[in-house]
């Protein structure tokens, strides 16, 4: 796409450099912002010139920069991480989720998926049943904190002011070993997912169950175990941002998101029932 109101362009190397000028937007690995008409956009500042680790092991747990493709963070938890960080087991198919091919992988960024807060971003389901909080840069030289899962308050929008610029996600030692699943499903064969249903089940009982795209914002519902049946379709239908498009039903985004958690929920019975035989 020519982006033809796009008259600059710059480089981002020091963090003074993302003071934006009226028109500015920041941009990672543009796959997106390239991809549509962008008409009150007149210039690019780039962030992946910032020089921003991708991955890194802290006392706290991971930490993924912003920057990050998608395809380096899968290298990375197939090739490096630590082998008792089970939960990153969920980034593969969070990223086979993306409607986009794996070429689009090497450009796209972590980051950059959870800014643009579509409803079916997959960064967005991995990153929030993994409890991760996104690190934020404010224009003032501070920074704040903030689940990702609450970074995202509608379809395409976050609660990012202006000149706000995500720095990092970062993911807690205490949900990185702990079972995880996903489930999607999409009206077409490769289409959008219409409804994904991602869970957890750490290693003290508790659970996590997360309904994205099917809402238009991440649904995240905690319990002290892993849930009865009945329990956890109640919890995920009595959602209220369930929406209709062309892509699905609010009434089928409802009805599907109830039975991909059922499906979660019979594997880590099952799983726990094997490993106690």
């Amino acid at each position: 796409m020519d982006i033809t109101t796009v008259t600059s362009y710059r480089a981002a190397r020091t963090r003074a450099d993302l003071a934006l000028a009226p028109g500015e937007v920041v941009m990672a690995g543009g796959t997106w912002i390239m991809s549509e008409p962008q008409p009150h956009t007149t210039g690019f500042v780039d962030l992946t010139t910032l020089g921003w680790p991708d991955v890194e092991v802290t006392d706290e747990g991971l930490r993924i920069g912003a920057t990050c493709t998608i395809a380096r963070l899968l290298a990375w938890v197939e090739r490096e991480a630590p082998a008792a960080w089970t939960s990153l087991a969920l980034a593969r198919p969070s990223a086979d989720a993306l409607l986009a091919s794996f070429k689009i992988w090497n450009t796209a960024t972590v980051g950059g998926n959870v800014c643009q807060a579509f409803a079916a971003g997959a960064m967005i389901a991995f990153l929030s049943t993994l409890d991760a909080t996104a690190l934020i840069w404010t224009p003032d030289g501070g920074e704040r904190r903030i689940a990702v899962a609450e970074l995202v308050i509608d379809n395409a929008a976050t609660s990012l002011e202006r000149g706000e610029v995500v720095r990092a996600l970062d993911v807690p030692l205490a949900a990185l070993a702990s079972r995880v699943g996903l489930q999607k499903i999409a009206l077409a064969e490769l289409g959008r997912s219409g409804a994904v249903v991602t869970a957890r089940v750490d290693p003290d009982g508790s659970s996590v169950f997360v309904v994205t795209a099917a809402v238009r914002r991440p649904r995240v519902l905690r319990f002290a175990r892993v849930p009865g049946a009945g329990e956890l379709r109640d919890a995920v239908a009595s959602a209220t941002d369930f929406y209709t498009d062309p892509l699905g039903s609010a009434d089928w985004r409802r009805g599907v998101s109830v039975v991909l958690a059922e499906r979660l929920r019979a594997g880590f019975v099952r799983e726990a029932h094997e490993g106690a035989a």
